[in-house]
């Protein structure tokens, strides 16, 4: 929730609350006529001086003394000061409703009674300490609103911060096949540069969005893939299949692409003739299903793990798709396979 939004529901609050005050002030005073003429114009006095006098105090003691109190600490002095000015503004009020308005009709005996002094005092502080109720609530509610609002930007922080670390991951892996094409004196060395600028055009520009569009995602593999072809020379079986509707549909970006370099860089080498890779992406309704499944090299290091891109994309997951993802992993005698489900939105 936004603070604008936040103010505009306090301000709400406060008008309401005065609207229902109101109403149930000028109930009360009017049945005191019931039986007689209704002297509108006395009512309206006597409705319109309780309500501007409980208005006063409160807000005085709202923007004033209430965030002395909060800045500093100090109840008594503030139970003093506002005890003072309280006294001296219900003092006025008696004073002015007994001797200026005369708005008692043979009500001169009730007036000037302690009855009616001590309606007059718990009414209005009645009012005031409510009023000043919602100011502590208020603070509560922007104090919530501002503490999502800084996770909000941590999270998104976060976030920026995981795809960064994409940026150099992948590079660095790129550079060693263009190093290996560059080394070989490959002619396919310009095809991969002319790819590695259309790949880094979109991790630069489209994967700074939140969500980008599926098939942007896609197409970004597929340069990934077509890449490694190229390092392979078109020896390793690659397949890249993909079913249902792509169209509209928006995922995190760079999501997928961990799996896939490392379906590459754990299961794929030239001196493996029996090494392959199978990529999936299923599409149906808003379930999300990907799957890598990859050779295993005869002797594998068990000991290797996968660093930081899969600890990466996992703490990803967690903030892009909380509860709505699912990992899962098959480590076999020659097969691995991965499988991610995502619910998109």
């Amino acid at each position: 929730m936004s603070l604008t939004s936040q103010r505009t529901k306090v301000i709400l609050l406060h008008a309401s609350f005065w609207c229902v005050y109101l109403s149930i002030f000028l109930y009360q005073v009017s049945s005191y006529q019931r039986g007689r003429d209704m002297d509108w114009g006395r009512i309206l006095i006597i409705v319109s001086t309780q309500v501007l006098f409980a208005a006063f105090l409160s807000y005085i003691n709202y923007f004033t003394f209430l965030p002395r109190l909060l800045a500093k600490s100090d109840k008594w002095k503030y139970l003093i000061l506002f005890l003072l000015f309280f006294a001296v503004v219900i003092t006025l009020r008696i004073y002015l409703e007994r001797n200026i308005l005369n708005v008692s009709e043979n009500r001169e005996g009730y007036l000037y009674s302690p009855r009616f002094v001590v309606q007059v005092v718990t009414s209005n502080l009645f009012i005031v300490i409510f009023v000043g109720m919602l100011r502590f609530a208020e603070d509560w509610f922007e104090f919530e609103a501002r503490k999502k609002e800084i996770e909000h930007e941590k999270l998104a922080a976060e976030l920026n911060f995981l795809k960064a670390q994409i940026n150099p991951h992948f590079l660095f892996n790129t550079l060693n096949n263009l190093y290996y094409l560059a080394y070989t004196k490959s002619d396919n060395t310009t095809e991969v540069i002319a790819k590695l600028s259309q790949m880094m055009r979109y991790m630069i520009y489209d994967s700074n969005h939140p969500k980008v569009l599926l098939g942007k995602e896609i197409e970004y593999m597929q340069n990934y893939i077509s890449l490694e072809r190229l390092r392979l020379n078109n020896q390793i079986p690659i397949t890249f299949d993909i079913e249902g509707e792509v169209d509209n549909r928006w995922i995190a970006p760079l999501i997928f692409i961990t799996f896939l370099e490392n379906a590459f860089k754990h299961g794929v080498n030239n001196s493996n003739p029996k090494a392959w890779v199978n990529v999936r992406i299923n599409i149906a309704g808003n379930e999300c299903v990907y799957t890598v499944e990859n050779s295993k090299p005869e002797k594998a290091d068990v000991h290797e793990k996968s660093g930081i891109g899969l600890r990466n994309v996992e703490r990803r997951l967690e903030l892009s798709y909380p509860g709505r993802y699912k990992l899962t992993s098959e480590d076999k005698k020659d097969v691995y396979l991965v499988q991610l489900t995502l619910t998109l939105s």
